[in-house]
């Protein structure tokens, strides 16, 4: 079969002011395109869909992911690609995919095989240039901190107590500490710095929960940057920051239009990682999507710990979107990785590592099910290695769940690969859903990172040292209490340790860091290792990534 990136320019792309006629209604005066295959739709033409009806919100989740591959944003591509080939209208919502790991170890993010969004090498590369706007407007602002700090200082900030950072949309660890203003009074004051990527700044979460541009500039506003002496936040709006901002982004907030391989319609736009943010695609796009089609397919980043409960704690919280169905990805292999196979076996008939790393995804299943209250069927992208006996497995351990198994063969077939999901998928968003929040908005910022450990991680307690609660409490006694908490942790365990597998139980949570992202309405809660700016691998992808004959290789 031919790879991801050859598929992808094999395709017989439509023009995207067709597609946006012809399956969404959309005319082309409506339309700002960036050449022939994607589109940005104007703010204009969004405010006159208010009064629509909303179709039916799919989310996409998945397992805990592995080495081997799940396969979640190919299953979502696949899903709206059968949602329209048995006749439904569906749309899917994607996010846009970072620098940092197309030429990291990751990969892109436009699904694979013949599941996917295309032109696959610009949505993986600058595509409409959103995410460097990003970038530019949390620099700017970095660099109106400095400026006024060097010339003469008039609010007070305290430079040992300055929250934020610059960012990179690459992965670069030489960056996450650093020394900046050396080489004398002109440079400025000499201060400890730092990077983050850019999908973890809190401008590209602003960006990603933002309804308007109006809000956007109101939420840029609300940034507390840092703190003077005597411990009062500095605002991005006391340095008169927040309207050149929004100037920088005016045009990125405005969500892209792109097609799959089928010729359907895609929104991707917005793109924070799960682990370290939000991880889900912006409100603006989805609620878009919801007027202009009868189906919405979604995913949210990582695992259904990390992501899902993020779409539902952060996202639907702050929007009102209510998700009808989830499906949850997994395949046997990755399960099989979860109970301990080794990488170089799991292709390997083992159906007691399947039974010791099935439970990873019963966890997922209950917590979805359950725990957020979101109907579910779990869809397996089938492997030529899995067997009768691990299938017979997996299917008698699900049944006892109660919860339907499809084998999805999207990868190799497109829509009709996943037709039978598609069905599962129409019949539960006609079940009553009892969607339910992990806490309540007035429960206190320690009690909801406890609930989020304990009834999603299954952990048995949460610590913190001294110097971080006192941040918590402050927060709460600031007036922050009410906010969401978003949970930076690692996406390879239910724990905060990467190297735990499966299902475990009882472990500790440490909360080691609190940052305050009141334009983003949420305070993160750093745990474990996790880093905001990842590293390179020994041998990252973009050794392989080349131009040869005038076409893009190595990408995937």
């Amino acid at each position: 079969m031919p790879s991801d990136i050859e598929i992808a320019q094999a395709a017989t792309m439509q023009r995207i002011n067709k597609v946006a006629l012809e399956k969404l209604g959309i005319a082309e005066e409506h339309l700002e395109p960036y050449g022939h295959y994607k589109a940005k739709v104007s703010f204009e033409y969004l405010d006159s869909l208010k009064d629509r009806k909303n179709g039916k919100l799919i989310l996409v989740t998945a397992i805990s992911p592995t080495p081997a591959g799940e396969g979640k944003t190919t299953t979502t591509v696949g899903l709206g690609d059968a949602l329209n080939h048995i006749g439904k209208k569906a749309v899917i919502c994607l996010r846009e995919p970072s620098l940092g790991p197309v030429f990291g170890v990751k990969g892109g993010a436009a699904g694979g095989g013949y599941a996917q969004v295309v032109p696959m090498e610009d949505i993986n590369l600058h595509f409409t240039g959103d995410f460097g706007a990003i970038q530019l407007a949390n620099n700017l602002l970095a660099a109106l901190i400095d400026n006024h700090i060097n010339h003469g200082n008039e609010l007070g900030i305290d430079v040992r107590r300055i929250q934020w950072k610059r960012v990179l949309d690459m992965n670069d660890r030489a960056l996450r500490d650093i020394t900046i203003a050396l080489g004398g009074t002109a440079n400025g004051y000499p201060r400890e710095d730092g990077f983050d990527i850019v999908v973890a700044s809190e401008v590209m979460a602003i960006f990603c929960l933002a309804t308007s541009i109006e809000d956007l500039k109101k939420r840029l506003g609300n940034i507390v940057i840092g703190y003077t002496r005597d411990q009062k936040p500095v605002c991005a709006r006391d340095l008169s920051a927040h309207g050149a901002m929004t100037v920088l982004l005016k045009d990125a907030l405005k969500p892209n239009l792109v097609q799959t391989l089928e010729n359907n319609p895609a929104f991707i736009h917005g793109g924070p990682f799960a682990n370290i943010a939000h991880g889900c695609n912006s409100v603006i796009a989805t609620q878009a999507a919801l007027k202009l089609g009868d189906y919405v397919v979604t995913e949210a980043g990582f695992g259904a710990d990390l992501g899902a409960e993020k779409f539902v704690d952060i996202k639907c919280r702050k929007s009102g979107l209510r998700p009808s169905a989830a499906v949850i990805v997994a395949t046997v292999r990755a399960m099989k990785y979860h109970g301990g196979a080794d990488l170089k076996t799991i292709t390997t008939e083992n159906v007691d590592a399947l039974a010791k790393g099935i439970v990873n995804l019963e966890r997922h299943v209950e917590n979805v099910s359950k725990n957020y209250g979101i109907p579910c069927v779990v869809s397996i992208n089938k492997f030529t290695s899995d067997t009768k006996a691990e299938l017979d497995l997996l299917y008698d351990r699900m049944k006892k769940m109660g919860v339907p198994v499809v084998l999805a063969s999207h990868w190799g077939e497109g829509g009709k690969g996943a037709a039978e999901l598609a069905n599962i998928v129409v019949g539960l968003c006609e079940e009553k859903s009892e969607f339910k929040f992990v806490y309540e908005d007035k429960d206190t910022l320690w009690e909801k990172v406890n609930k989020i450990a304990k009834t999603i991680y299954r952990a048995s307690e949460v610590t913190a040292d001294t110097k971080v609660r006192a941040q918590i409490k402050r927060l709460q006694d600031d007036g922050y209490g009410h906010y969401p908490v978003c949970v930076a942790k690692t996406q390879s365990s239910f724990s905060t340790d990467p190297s735990l597998r499966g299902a475990p139980v009882g472990h500790v949570v440490n909360v080691r860091e609190v940052r305050l992202a009141a334009g983003a309405e949420f305070v993160v809660m750093v745990c474990g290792d996790i880093m905001t700016m990842p590293g390179l691998p020994k041998i990252p992808s973009a050794n392989k990534i080349d131009i040869v004959n005038g076409k893009v290789v190595g990408l995937f």
